[in-house]
């Protein structure tokens, strides 16, 4: 009885504005009952008929865009109050419409069983349905000269489990569209704390350098010029492959090198005065954990560098691990290993969820005879 798309909403100028006319086409159903309106002999019958059949014809064509519009937003129905009251002002013209043109008027026993359909929950436009089909079989033969009840029966039971299939097919695409909708949200807020921990990693480890080294330069300007000149040229290279380092994670195509990171390390820590035990390269870690590594030893050394207070930091590589650990003051309370990340950093915070989506584990836990821990391995 009547069209509910399940395509998206077409996006054409005037499609929406016209829309109603899929619903009106199927009314030339009611062709009949307003002609015989129209033919009464009496002119209050011809007023009082047409008028009814209009008022049912506009409240049919409007529930039906109502409804389909909540469908289509919500995948959900309207309120069960606003349902009923629309279907019983249907009835109200339908039964006005009968008592005017006699027989014919029953056709809009259809139009109210689609209406229950699209409006109300199962249960209850079932029993709308099967009541409209029992009043189509029944007051024909209950009224002198009627006899087209077996018909009209027969087209309201096809009529309703063809909308009920539509609709059902609407509300699923419906909550299918929110699905995506929310998959896309998480999927941009996932992009959002990658970029972000991609940019603490980045510039918190380069900045802490840059911090370091100028403090050194600061102090050597009167003391060792030539040297205090070399820093501040080492400085500017280090901002230099900073800018590169945002712009490539910005252009998403930044690959991480564990030998870089460690020759970036033993520059740090000697620019801060730690003693360096680094390994020269990382060729025994195994080649897919390479980039990995590298985030955490770029991690670990940031921190050595800024809070430890330490005067040794070594740092160990095998195929499956990575141990950073220093001689410094350790972690502040009582740490043991694999903490649940309660009162880290955003660094910690942003190594584990690398660590956890590549299948290792982090440790961060205090340093058999004193100092600070950290040591990422594969599960």
């Amino acid at each position: 009885m009547f069209d509910m798309s399940t395509d998206q909403p077409d996006r054409r100028p005037g499609s929406s504005r016209f829309f109603w006319l899929w619903a009106a086409v199927w009314l030339f159903y009611m062709a009949g009952p307003i002609s015989d309106a129209w033919h009464r002999p009496e002119i209050w019958q011809r007023v009082v008929g047409l008028a009814a059949a209009l008022g049912f014809c506009v409240l049919y064509v409007a529930g039906f865009l109502s409804v389909r519009g909540t469908l289509r937003a919500t995948g959900r129905l309207q309120s069960v109050t606003r349902a009923v009251t629309r279907l019983g002002v249907l009835t109200a013209f339908a039964t006005v419409l009968t008592l005017v043109v006699g027989e014919s008027g029953l056709t809009s026993l259809v139009y109210i069983a689609v209406t229950a359909v699209f409006s109300l929950p199962p249960p209850s436009a079932w029993s709308t349905v099967l009541g409209c089909a029992a009043a189509a079989f029944v007051l024909p033969r209950a009224v002198p000269g009627w006899d087209r009840g077996i018909d009209l029966t027969f087209a309201i039971m096809v009529a309703a489990l063809a909308v009920w299939g539509v609709t059902r097919v609407v509300q699923r695409n419906a909550q299918l569209a929110e699905a995506r909708e929310e998959i896309t949200h998480l999927a941009i807020a996932a992009e959002r704390n990658r970029f972000a921990r991609d940019m603490h990693d980045l510039l918190g480890h380069s900045l802490t350098v840059v911090s370091v080294k100028s403090e050194l330069a600061g102090r050597l300007v009167q003391l060792a010029p030539e040297r205090a000149e070399a820093e501040l040229a080492d400085i500017q290279r280090l901002v230099r492959e900073a800018l590169a380092d945002v712009r490539a994670a910005v252009a998403g195509y930044r690959e991480m090198s564990l030998a870089t990171e460690l020759a970036s390390a033993r520059s740090a820590l000697d620019a801060a005065g730690i003693e360096a035990d680094v390994p020269v390269t990382g060729e025994e870690v195994a080649p897919e954990r390479q980039e990995l590594f590298a985030w955490v030893v770029r991690e670990g050394v940031t921190n050595v560098v800024r809070h430890s207070d330490a005067r040794h930091c070594w740092i160990r590589l095998d195929r499956g691990a990575v141990e950073i650990s220093d001689d410094g003051r350790g972690p502040a309370g009582d740490v043991t290993s694999t903490p649940g990340g309660q009162g880290q950093g955003h660094g910690l915070g942003g190594l584990r969820e690398r660590l956890d989506a590549a299948g290792c584990a982090l440790t961060v836990g205090r340093r058999d005879g004193g100092g600070f821990l950290l040591r990422a391995a594969a599960s």
